[in-house]
Order: structure tokens, then C-alpha cells, then sequence
């Protein structure tokens, strides 16, 4: 019996004093200490001064373009994931054959206008009703740092299709009256 209330008492003086020495040999958490991070293969790096811009940005809604997929598509980065957006609204011709879409005409103008304009830049995203679509791709309208929207460019120079879905529709009216007005003056693939 006397040997259980010892065995105990070693027991409840070790859960007191056993954190004490966890602790003891880490550093408080500062500002400095915060500057490192730990890569997949386990050793600390110093962060990206580019990463934290990466993560105040994406609170006032701004992500930075890492690669243009094509006319309508590309990759952003908001610090914290990277992820694909499809702009809504517009259809821009395939690159390449995929999904049962041909590779179409203007496709490598309508990517190299969206790349001049966005890749390795800032843009503003703003969201409609459905987040993201059935490919898991955030659906967004795009601005350019200056206020520029993009999607209505694209479809204002010829290089995309009006492409609505609700219940996405924001700027439907928009986009088929830009359409138009492309068409009548036989703007990039109206012209083909």
C-alpha cells in the first residue's frame, strides 16, 4: 500500500515538474522566430518577404497570378494555397483539346493578353453567388490593379464568349451587350 501512495506521488510531482522542462529549452515565440519556417524536408528557411504581402493582400481581396492556363483560366496564390480560377461569364478558345473542347482560333492571343496583363501581377477577385464550379475552381470576376475588368475586356476585344451560368449572372447584361458591339465590328474571333 505504502508503495502505491509513493508510485503516486513520483507520478503527480512528474506531471508539475515534467512540463517545466519541456518548455525550458524553447524560445518565446517573437517576431524573429516567425521569419523561419519549416520546408517539407524539415529544415528552416527564412520566409518569403513576397508570401506575407501574399496573405495581407488576400484580405482585401487580391491574389497574385502565378501562371495563365489560358484566356479564361489561371493560377493564383493568396500566401496561405495556391488555387485555380475560372473567370466567370466569358469563354475564352481552348489552347489545347480537352474535356471534349477543341483547341480553337485566337486561343494564344486571348492567353498572351490575360498573361501581359496578369501573370506574376496582382488582381482583384470578386464573387458571385457560386464560389466555385464543379472542377473545384473558384469562380471570380477579375480586376486589374488599375480597375480594369478583365472578363468584360476579354469579351470587348473579340477574344472571349458571353458564357453565363447562374446563378452567376452579375454582369450578364454587360458581357452580351460588350459581345455584341465586338461582333458587329468583327473584333478578334468575330473576325475568323
Amino acid at each position: 500500500m505504502k508503495q502505491l501512495v509513493r508510485f503516486r506521488q513520483r507520478w503527480q510531482i512528474m506531471f508539475v515538474i515534467l512540463p517545466l522542462f519541456i518548455n525550458c529549452g524553447s524560445e518565446p515565440t517573437t517576431e524573429v522566430n516567425q521569419q523561419h519556417f519549416v520546408s517539407a524536408s524539415g529544415k528552416a528557411k527564412p520566409s518569403d518577404p513576397l508570401n506575407s504581402e501574399k496573405v495581407r493582400r488576400w484580405k482585401r481581396g487580391e491574389v497574385y497570378v502565378t501562371k495563365v492556363i489560358d484566356g479564361d483560366t489561371f493560377w493564383v496564390d493568396n500566401g496561405n494555397e495556391r488555387f485555380k480560377v475560372r473567370f466567370i461569364g466569358v469563354d475564352a478558345p481552348e489552347t489545347r483539346n480537352s474535356r471534349g473542347k477543341l483547341k480553337g482560333p485566337y486561343a494564344k492571343e486571348a492567353k498572351e493578353y490575360v498573361k501581359k496583363l496578369t501573370e506574376n501581377k496582382w488582381v482583384k477577385l470578386e464573387l458571385d453567388v457560386q464560389k466555385k464550379d464543379r472542377y473545384q475552381r473558384v469562380l471570380a470576376y477579375i480586376y486589374l490593379t488599375d480597375g480594369t475588368f478583365l472578363n468584360a475586356e476579354l469579351v470587348k476585344g473579340g477574344l472571349a464568349m458571353v458564357d453565363t451560368y447562374p446563378p452567376n449572372v452579375k454582369y450578364s447584361d454587360l458581357f452580351v451587350k460588350l459581345q455584341h458591339e465586338a461582333r458587329v465590328d468583327n473584333r478578334g474571333l468575330w473576325a475568323y
